[in-house]
């Protein structure tokens, strides 16, 4: 993975009284997106991973995985075992960690250089254009790679999560 450089957090920017969106933050070479209406936009690819590891089946969806990367840059992976209850946990885990003040979230701000961490991706000069959204990214397996200013620090319920996601993944 490549480096970021640390950038201002967009839910703080958020709360400033701002009357425009600032300009690292403006994409003029894109069309905006019209929300009016969304039952026009085609679906979100879903790539089912029982047809990827089935012989007779995984042809066609390798096809549809390389068309939603190629096209889309992101699918929702369907029929992978993982248990629906376990994706709502990590969903509000998440939802608390992006509420957490920012004092807090700051001790796992990316460092320069890093890609993990509390940021955002891919900025590699003070002028590129921005995306107007905070992430969190934090490798989790193999455990060689987790980083110890990260991992070990995460709220308890979090990491557990996350350890429970490892397991599953080293058992799939």
């Amino acid at each position: 993975m490549s480096s970021s450089l640390p950038v201002p957090s967009v839910q703080e920017l958020a709360k400033e009284p701002l009357t425009t969106v600032p300009s690292r933050y403006v994409r003029s070479d894109q069309d905006p997106t019209s929300t009016s209406n969304a039952t026009s936009l085609p679906p979100l690819p879903a790539i089912d991973l029982q047809k990827l590891l089935s012989g007779d089946l995984m042809d066609s969806e390798l096809d549809k995985l390389h068309h939603a990367c190629k096209e889309w840059g992101f699918f929702q992976l369907i029929n992978h075992g993982v248990s629906s209850s376990l994706v709502e946990k990590m969903k509000i885990e998440t939802q608390e960690f992006f509420n957490l003040p920012m004092e807090e979230k700051k001790k796992y701000w990316q460092k320069e250089g890093d890609t993990e961490g509390f940021g955002q991706l891919f900025v590699v000069s003070k002028e590129q254009k921005l995306d107007w959204s905070d992430l969190f990214l934090v490798n989790t397996i193999p455990i060689r790679l987790r980083k110890p200013h990260l991992f070990p620090k995460l709220p308890l319920p979090f990491r557990l999560s996350f350890s429970v996601k490892f397991l599953l993944c080293q058992n799939f």
